[in-house]
């Protein structure tokens, strides 16, 4: 075998090189099309954290108006891992985007040595294969906590199914411990993922303490968790009044909104997942274990989309909205896609397949390297806004509710829509509060409007009135 076969027969060249791939315009501004704003909510805290103070239990937003900004939200250790690299480099946000792909390279590892296993050479390398250049390609270099968290879960469940199985049992149990916890507290629902323990724990091949022990430690997670998300979090958005963090919705109301807008839902799964091509080979590898009875992976395909669709109720629409929340169901579609590529008699015709599948993957996600140009200015306003008002000055923005431009004005304040800033009670409302500048975005974010305040700034990009 040549050298360079044996180079390409190995799935960690394969994530070495899509690793280096996504490293193209990695220093961008989180400005590209798709979720921005979410990103910039994440870079508000981690730059708060650097600049007002590192209280990790403390995170603060922009979009605060006159408040503190303190307010609960996922546990930020994304965020604060920005603000650690920025204490000894200078703060910048591009610093999200690399932390976050070298985890979830790291986490596509784990994965592969998961699915290794429990399943062939062969399946395992397809399935991570597959799930490089899922909805997690992308994501994986945003400023976002999904694929990090799913990456935390992956090498926590690999280290727990180690002390399951008897290997060296206090390492593999303190790293089960801690990489779970992390990965959880990061971004809630990831742990839909813990479900799959449940065969291991039941199963006749682990000895009754280390279950008990297992089982013991869980709970623990657990406790801190539900502690964090269930006190802590309301706790401080109730105290400093600032609600910020999305805590889902009752089950009754998240099934009648996914009901209601099934083509979105579905679109989720057929599109956003692992694309076209690959949602077809997942039906086909879903079909052959059902036909070869393959329990083991009926048994995790059922149990992790049961365990998935109370996440899916719980969020309702908001999962079919926004496509990260499609991003902790990924891998197991990876593996159940990887299950009919496994089957293929000639193993030619199961690489055509994968060409086909990174012939639709990397095309269609092109767009999310580059940044509309109009979309740019934003960085301008930052500067014009230093020259007519100081930073500690509250301002209102025309972005409707999205917070991205607030961030780059490196201001606290308001985001509303043109009919609300035309509301003279809403305006002299927020004046009571604090409010001195109104900023009007012509080109990106926001649409031009002539307002009755002394203009200080006119340009092709912005309007700011003074109040």
């Amino acid at each position: 075998m040549s050298s360079l076969k044996i180079f390409f027969s190995d799935i960690r060249s394969w994530i070495l090189l899509f690793f280096l791939l996504r490293l193209f315009a990695i220093t961008d501004p989180p400005l590209e099309a798709a979720h921005n704003w979410r990103q910039t909510t994440v870079t508000m805290a981690a730059r708060n954290f650097y600049e007002t103070g590192p209280e990790l239990l403390y995170p603060r937003i922009d979009i605060c108006g006159e408040k503190t900004g303190i307010t609960g939200m996922e546990f930020p250790l994304l965020n604060y891992l920005i603000f650690l690299v920025s204490k000894v480099f200078g703060y910048a946000h591009w610093y999200g985007r690399l932390i976050n792909l070298i985890v979830s390279c790291f986490g596509l590892w784990f994965f592969y040595r998961l699915v290794l296993k429990y399943f062939s050479p062969g399946l395992a390398f397809k399935a991570t294969y597959l799930l490089i250049l899922s909805v997690w390609f992308t994501y994986s270099r945003k400023i976002m906590p999904d694929t990090f968290s799913m990456s935390f879960l992956l090498a926590g469940f690999y280290y727990g199914s180690n002390y399951l199985d008897g290997i060296k049992k206090n390492r593999n149990l303190i790293l089960y411990g801690l990489l779970v916890l992390l990965g959880v507290l990061s971004k809630l629902p990831s742990g839909y993922f813990l479900i799959l323990f449940s065969p291991i724990v039941l199963g006749n091949n682990t000895g009754r303490h280390q279950k008990v022990v297992f089982v013991g430690v869980s709970v623990f997670i657990g406790v801190i968790i539900s502690a964090y998300y269930f006190y802590w979090v309301p706790y401080i958005t109730n105290f400093y009044g600032l609600e910020h963090f999305f805590m889902g919705k009752s089950i009754t109301q998240g099934l009648s909104e996914t009901l209601q807008n099934l083509d979105e839902f579905a679109d989720k799964f057929y599109m956003e997942a692992l694309g076209v091509s690959g949602f077809l080979i997942f039906v086909a590898g879903l079909v052959l274990a059902i036909v070869k009875k393959n329990k083991r992976l009926l048994l995790i395909f059922t149990l992790a989309l049961a365990a998935f669709f109370v996440v899916i109720l719980k969020s309702g629409f908001a999962f079919y909205h926004h496509t990260y929340y499609i991003i902790p169901f990924a891998p197991i579609m990876a593996l159940v896609a990887a299950y009919a590529l496994e089957n293929i008699r000639q193993i030619k015709w199961a690489y055509v397949l994968l060409a086909v599948y990174t012939a639709e993957a990397i095309p269609s996600k092109n767009h999310d390297f580059y940044i509309k140009e109009q979309n740019l200015a934003i960085l301008q306003l930052e500067e014009t806004l230093d020259k007519v008002s100081s930073r500690k000055d509250l301002i209102l923005i025309n972005s409707g509710n999205l917070p991205t431009p607030i961030y780059f004005a490196h201001r606290k304040g308001w985001v509303d829509s043109n009919e609300k800033l035309q509301d003279t009670a809403y305006i002299n409302n927020l004046k009571q509060k604090g409010l001195k500048y109104i900023v009007l975005l012509k080109r990106a974010f926001g649409t031009d409007l002539t307002l009755s305040y002394p203009e200080v700034v006119n340009n092709v990009n912005f309007r700011v009135y003074k109040l």
